[in-house]
């Protein structure tokens, strides 16, 4: 009896046998072997791979008229990833050692860690062992070694409900490439060859950064000016019923100096900011130089060697034995960062940031202090110096005592109706430990914030102010929208907008340029075409989350909540073509004719009949009903076509496959003679014939130029190879 540990990768392979005693052997009496993936070894296949061969075609074209795709012809086909095949090898040969077979891939709130798991299992076949699952938020010793002995019994793959919500989210957006070529089809119309890719996160944040790009552009500063007070401390003093005029000349100035009258002092307080996730922290690091990428992945490598928490958490609050576990590290991180640990006096949990819900807790630092942040600069580069001073400043604050001020309000004595307001620190608390605007000239600040309190006597001017400019789109703004309308975890976010950034990407959404977010191309056309959209709105991921939900509950089946993508597609290729037209008209580009097409089941096509769709036109040519009829029947045709310079000529010819820059294509083929027929408006002799089959090299007359019609006499030969009239004029 020996169970087989399956880990997520072999990081995780390697904390699996620190805590259990080695990479194989027995704990408490149960014998063990660990494996290791190397995340998902399989994926999907392409579309084409996943239906009947003689829909093939039809699943790879890019082409409207094979839109949408339809659920019951799909396989859900998978291939292994490139680079696997010695993982697969040991795995597979790890898993017929074994009589139970332990998940212990990451406990993934999107359900990825099973879905990677039973992908392997599904495509190597062992589905007939017993099975059993390690529940562990985090891969330290004591969590490890507490998931062996309780894991729990499963039944089956399909009976974990962790398994079919990923694998539903993975089959939805396996469909939504239907949208990137509805989107590119639409590009293409326009005369632009992009690829537009579309997906849920990718065109929620084209949406959002295109309409706070467009009112950030739109914006008119309109001034105004008005009366107020200010007094010697430089605290002003307004009326919201003072009027505003557009003019400073218009502005009665009938005020005079004043003293001030203090009304009220009120002692306030502020809690520490909440705990970190992925994208806050990426969003503050961007300021500092660290592209979004280069976080994810120094974050994964320290996440590896425990030094920072599970990065993936969708948690933003700590659980009480989180909480209790990094207790005893506190003042060796405060070192580390440099915060003074006599700060940190509130000690224990506060309501606000521990809670007995969650699973892996929100970011924070890991079970291993590093010595010193030059250690881990070493190891990490910069970019892991800044995470972690990050994060581990950012834990503390929630150690340190609430920042205290003293808010007074008061008035103008003579004015009574101009007020006030100034808030006076009294005690840093958490701001002296972690200041998240620290470095960042977007943050607004506290305007009423004042060290001297109220003045003693206030002076009347004229102010001039403006209507308030929208802000310009940023990784940190983005973040806080797509939190707002829950769009995606944290880490899922991250990803997602490192890859619509990517500047070596070949047609990347987004631009960043020193903080600030604009539409790249592909990213103008794509916000252009997604107003009134399924995938853009900003509401489908929730949906599909409250789907996996439903799935992971019982409730409902992925099947049923796949079936509305097809009426979805449908109705997208109507909204972006309508929407396609106000593109055109926007970017200044035109409506490119796009052939259209024919379709049906080709009766000569090699390895037998099967249903395809090519040009309608060729050479100018229409097909008819007709013709198409007799093309699918495989027969040869005749018609009138005209060449490159207008000339008419005959055309002979049937459907068959051509290779165009490598790919193959089923349309109209030009019938090649075997031997020299005419060229160029003259027909051979039946001697001129054999003598340039025979090899020979001719001087001939009596060729007319299709340019000018006139007569002209060359040297020509016969290509076999290429079935063509070579001419020379030397």
């Amino acid at each position: 009896m020996v169970a087989i540990v399956v880990t997520e990768k072999p990081s995780a392979a390697r904390n699996m046998a620190r805590a259990l005693g080695g990479t194989k052997g027995s704990y408490k009496g149960t014998a063990y072997e660990v494996a290791a993936l190397r995340g998902h070894l399989y994926e999907f296949a392409p579309p084409q791979a996943m239906v009947d061969s003689s829909l093939a075609d039809a699943y790879q074209r890019w082409d409207l008229a094979d839109l949408p795709w339809h659920l019951e012809e799909l396989t859900w086909k998978r291939e292994p990833q490139k680079n696997v095949a010695d993982v697969i090898r040991a795995l597979r040969a790890a898993l017929g050692r074994g009589t139970e077979i332990v998940i212990a891939t990451d406990m993934d709130p999107s359900g990825e860690g099973d879905l990677l798991f039973w992908e392997a299992i599904d495509e190597l076949g062992f589905h007939e062992r017993k099975f059993s699952r390690m529940e562990f938020t985090d891969e330290s010793k004591t969590s490890i070694r507490k998931a062996f002995e309780q894991r729990r019994p499963v039944t089956s793959m399909q009976a974990e409900g962790d398994y079919r919500k990923a694998m539903y989210r993975s089959q939805w957006d396996f469909l939504s490439i239907q949208f990137t070529r509805i989107a590119t089809a639409m590009g293409r119309q326009s005369g632009k060859d992009l690829v537009l890719r579309q997906g849920r996160l990718k065109s929620a944040m084209v949406s959002l950064v295109g309409d706070q790009q467009k009112a950030y552009d739109a914006y008119v500063k309109k001034p105004f000016f008005q009366n107020r007070f200010r007094d010697e401390n430089d605290v002003m003093y307004t009326n919201p019923d003072e009027p505003r005029f557009d003019r400073k000349g218009q502005v009665l100035q009938q005020c005079g100096s004043s003293a001030v009258i203090l009304d009220s002092k009120v002692d306030k307080k502020t809690a520490p900011p909440k705990l970190l996730d992925l994208a806050s922290l990426s969003s503050l690091l961007v300021g500092k130089g660290v592209k979004a990428n280069l976080t994810l992945s120094t974050y994964q490598k320290m996440y590896e060697d425990q030094v920072v928490s599970y990065p993936r958490t969708e948690d933003k609050t700590i659980t009480p034995e989180q909480f209790k576990g990094l207790a005893p590290l506190v003042d060796k991180i405060a070192t580390v960062v440099g915060v003074d640990a006599g700060l940190l006096t509130h000690r224990r949990p506060r309501s606000t940031h521990v809670k007995s819900q969650g699973a892996h807790g929100a970011n924070r630092p890991g079970p291993q202090t590093p010595s010193s942040l030059d250690e881990i600069e070493h190891k990490y580069g910069k970019a892991g110096r800044l995470i972690y001073e990050m994060l581990a400043k950012n834990y503390l604050a929630m150690l340190a005592e609430d920042y205290l001020y003293e808010q007074q309000r008061g008035h103008v004595e003579k004015y009574p109706d101009f007020v006030g307001i100034t808030n006076v620190p009294k005690s840093p608390g958490w701001k002296a430990v972690f200041d998240p605007d620290a470095g960042d000239d977007t943050a607004d600040g506290d305007e009423n914030e004042s060290g001297k309190g109220l003045g003693r006597t206030a002076e009347p001017f004229v102010f001039e102010g403006a209507n308030k400019r929208p802000e310009h789109p940023t990784m940190k703004w983005l973040m806080k929208q797509l939190e707002k309308r829950d769009v995606g975890t944290g880490a899922t976010r991250t990803s997602t907008y490192s890859e619509v950034t990517n500047d070596k990407a070949k047609y990347p959404l987004l631009t960043e340029k020193r903080r600030k977010l604009r539409l790249a191309q592909a990213g103008e056309m794509s916000w252009r075409l997604l107003p009134g959209t399924h995938i853009g709105d900003l509401g489908l991921t929730e949906k599909v989350y409250a789907d996996m939900r439903d799935i992971a509950a019982g409730t409902t089946t992925a099947e049923e909540r796949l079936a509305v993508v097809s009426d979805w597609v449908r109705e997208d290729i109507a909204t972006m073509t309508k929407n396609a037209d106000s593109m055109r008209a926007e970017l200044g580009l035109e409506k490119q004719v796009v052939a259209a097409r024919a379709e049906g089941v080709w009766q000569a096509a090699p390895g037998g009949p099967k249903k395809v769709a090519f040009k309608r036109i060729w050479a100018d040519h229409e097909f008819s009903d007709d013709e198409v009829v007799k093309l699918l029947e495989g027969e040869t045709i005749s018609f009138t076509a005209r060449s490159k310079a207008g000339k008419p000529y005959t055309a002979t010819g049937a459907l068959g496959v051509g290779d165009f820059k490598g790919r193959r294509f089923v349309g109209f083929q030009l019938e090649v003679p075997d031997k020299p027929t005419k060229w160029s408006g003259r027909t051979f002799t039946p001697a001129e014939v054999t003598a340039l089959l025979a090899g020979q090299a001719l001087e001939i007359d009596g060729f007319v130029s299709t340019r000018n019609g006139k007569t002209f006499g060359c040297r020509v030969s016969w290509d076999a190879k290429a079935k063509k009239i070579v001419p020379s004029f030397t």
